[in-house]
């Protein structure tokens, strides 16, 4: 049994360069959020310095990672490369009273240390997830796998979001087959600005209840 982390959500993917990123800046800018990610490998190109760009008053809702590593790799490699251990069940919640979206690093049962994945860190800490998809060929199958580790670790799945482009019949066998709805769809952005990155959020906000009920903040 873990520490369950109130008012926050996960965001997984079914494996890493999946576009959790951008989903992650797109929630927590559509939910007036914070955002966190606890494990971040690799110091030249830090995910929470790109949502801290790309979202309204970026500097004071994003908040440093639990663990950061300098090699660009497996947090299970960088760990061993710096000679660290990594402890999931060791970190805190950044001090903010605000909603907090909390990005996971790679796909589902991608390491986060050397003897745990994503999916144990998400399950230890009771967090409700956001399952992030693309459209290509094996998708459903990538899918469709990474929602049934979630369930048998006992993990509530809200919803998935799809990075990228509309596949109406993937996306249809995907929920019907699992009973997971496809809440929004968040295309290719330019992260050189937070443009379409506040567009986008207001674009899918209203797609975006269910989150809302479970962090309780459906009146806002």
């Amino acid at each position: 049994m873990g520490r369950k982390i109130e008012n926050a959500i996960a965001v997984v993917g079914i494996h890493t360069g999946i576009g959790k990123t951008i989903v992650s800046a797109v929630l927590t800018q559509a939910l007036d959020a914070d955002y966190w990610k606890p494990i971040q490998a690799g110091t030249d190109d830090r995910d929470m310095l790109t949502v801290q760009r790309l979202i309204a008053k970026g500097a004071a809702r994003v908040h440093p990672e639990a663990i950061l590593l300098k090699m660009p790799a497996s947090p299970h490699v960088a760990a061993a490369a710096e000679g660290i251990q990594i402890d999931h069940t060791t970190f805190q919640r950044p001090a903010t009273d605000r909603p907090l979206i909390v990005e996971t690093a790679g796909g589902v049962l991608s390491p986060v240390s050397a003897s745990h994945t994503v999916a144990d860190l998400v399950a230890y800490y009771g967090l409700p997830t956001i399952l992030v998809s693309q459209n290509y060929l094996g998708s459903i199958n990538h899918t469709l796998s990474a929602i049934e580790c979630l369930r048998s670790r006992g993990i509530l799945i809200l919803g998935i979001i799809i990075s990228g482009e509309k596949n109406d019949m993937s996306e249809g066998f995907i929920s019907n087959y699992s009973k997971v709805p496809v809440l929004a769809h968040v295309p290719v952005l330019n992260t050189t600005n937070n443009t379409d990155v506040i567009n986008t959020a207001n674009n899918i906000s209203s797609s975006l209840h269910v989150i809302r009920q479970v962090l309780g903040t459906a009146n806002r």
